[in-house]
């Protein structure tokens, strides 16, 4: 899973890596890692996303909101349910009614 954003001077791409329980969806850039949202498995059905870190250079241009699009747009697709226990995915998940459909 591929996905692109651009902010004012950049553009970056959202790549998804699963591997046995862990997952991590990771926004890149020049071919540096300049965040990340991490989730574990807890079933065939359902994963806890676990931590969001944005590099302080992109705070507050959207880019944790990004990455959290990324994970409701997999899950979707997926089947799969989120329980956020991440404290930025839980607010989003309280705050946009549009992506509690994946909320476990």
């Amino acid at each position: 899973m591929m996905r692109e954003w651009s902010n004012a001077t950049m553009d970056y791409a959202i790549e998804h890596e699963e591997s046995g329980t862990r997952g991590v969806f990771h926004l890149r850039t020049q071919g540096r890692r300049v965040g990340e949202l991490t989730y574990r498995r807890t079933g065939p059905a359902q994963v806890v996303a676990d931590h969001t870190w944005v590099d302080p250079s992109l705070r507050g241009q959207g880019a944790a909101r990004h990455l959290q699009d990324a994970l409701v747009a997999w899950a979707r697709s997926t089947q799969t349910k989120v329980v956020p226990q991440c404290s930025y995915v839980r607010v989003q998940f309280e705050r946009n009614a549009d992506m509690r459909d994946v909320r476990a």
